[in-house]
């Protein structure tokens, strides 16, 4: 089972759709979720939410997921989880111009989020912030809008996107499978 931490995006319910096509799931809201809720999950997608974190303090944000550091299980940020993911580990925010519409995202680098997928491929955006790439973690995709559009930790499977492809057709439903994918493999590598 997927957990799904709802930080309150309209888009959530076609997270849900994406990984239903594979796994059961669970959704929990931003403000009631706690490390307990992760126990026996696979992983955990956190979705995107109607805040800047350019205009408010999200210190307390960063404390209700601040257990996602600690966690063993693969975690996929999506647009403010991606922002919170890398917030969490030192990434500086800053302010951009708008991107509400398609953008063609180049993958830097082989990952298994990346499987099948071509080299260039177009997701769709919503955000007019980005963050920089935090210590420990490796850029792994950038477009003309935005430079850090994916990035993992270089020892957990913490990944982040800007972009959202649960909204953005196919090849969003694609990484968003393959995340689950990395999300069994390493339920299996675990169980030996």
């Amino acid at each position: 089972m997927i957990l799904i931490i709802d930080c309150g995006s309209q888009k959530t319910p076609f997270i849900e759709e994406a990984v239903d096509l594979q796994m059961d799931f669970e959704t929990v809201g931003l403000w009631d979720v706690t490390k307990a809720h992760t126990e026996g999950k696979l992983g955990v997608v956190i979705s995107g939410a109607p805040i800047l974190i350019t205009e408010i303090d999200y210190t307390k944000h960063l404390e209700q997921l601040a257990f996602l550091k600690e966690l063993e299980i693969p975690v996929l940020g999506i647009c403010f989880g991606h922002q919170v993911l890398g917030l969490l580990h030192g990434a500086l925010p800053s302010r951009q111009k708008e991107d509400r519409d398609w953008q063609t995202i180049e993958s830097l680098e082989e990952h298994a989020l990346f499987d099948k997928l071509p080299t260039e491929f177009e997701m769709m955006e919503d955000h007019c912030e980005s963050i920089s790439v935090p210590k420990d973690f490796r850029l792994l995709a950038v477009s003309d809008a935005c430079v850090n559009e994916a990035m993992c930790h270089t020892s957990k499977q913490l990944i982040g996107v800007q972009f959202h492809p649960e909204v953005s057709g196919n090849q969003g439903t694609l990484l968003i499978e393959n995340f689950v994918n990395i999300c069994i493999l390493h339920n299996e590598n675990i169980q030996g």
